[in-house]
């Protein structure tokens, strides 16, 4: 009975993702769904990529957390349109509460919206929320061993990013390891090393968003 259950709210949750693609197409909008564990430098990465990014493009971003509206505040202060999503609880989004939400936000006057997923590394990559890219988060602090032990974030996303790269001299973290695993579960998927703090490596994966950005408003 509970694995019916669950083939049932997965296949529901496929069906409104669907949906919401059909909306954001509609209003030509690139949805970007950020997925990574607590602390991995989910808010930081999206308040730099904005700052690259708000001159070409309209941005909104929706903030996934439990409970809570600290990172919602961050990036309205930003003076970018912010709505907050807690899910009391769930580890995940899921694609009903982004169509409840999308409403929200000013649609006719956007070309990105960032989803910052709820921080973890197995429910989010279950989920589709109707989102035109995935990008998943690997801190350096987290360890060298995460593609190997959740595989799925690092199979089913469409870059990833390895954040907090400044801090490579600190720790030991073998770089090598993860791009050899992240290539035998998602064969020439980009991985892009960056700084939030410095900016370094920021601008390539803002040209990246960007050829996406640019393909959803055409």
């Amino acid at each position: 009975m509970e694995i019916k259950v669950l083939h049932q709210l997965m296949d529901w949750n496929e069906d409104v993702s669907e949906e919401v693609k059909a909306t954001l197409a509609e209003h030509r909008i690139c949805m970007v769904n950020v997925m990574g564990s607590p602390g991995a430098g989910k808010t930081s990465l999206i308040t730099s990529l904005i700052s690259r990014l708000k001159e070409n493009w309209r941005i909104g971003v929706i903030e996934g957390d439990i409970a809570g509206q600290v990172d919602a505040e961050r990036i309205a202060a930003l003076d970018i349109p912010a709505v907050q999503l807690n899910t009391d609880g769930a580890c995940h989004i899921e694609a009903m509460s982004i169509r409840h939400i999308l409403p929200e936000l000013p649609l006719d006057d956007l070309d990105v919206i960032f989803v910052e997923n709820i921080g973890n590394l197995v429910c989010p990559a279950e989920f589709r929320i109707g989102e035109s890219l995935r990008i998943t988060i690997l801190s350096v602090p987290e360890g060298d061993d995460k593609v190997e032990k959740y595989p799925l974030m690092f199979t089913d996303t469409d870059c990833l990013v390895l954040n907090k790269y400044d801090m490579m001299p600190y720790f030991d973290f073998d770089e090598a390891r993860v791009r050899a695993n992240y290539e035998t579960v998602n064969p020439g998927a980009p991985l892009f090393p960056v700084s939030s703090r410095t900016g370094d490596g920021l601008q390539k994966l803002a040209a990246f968003l960007e050829e996406h950005i640019r393909s959803a408003a055409s």
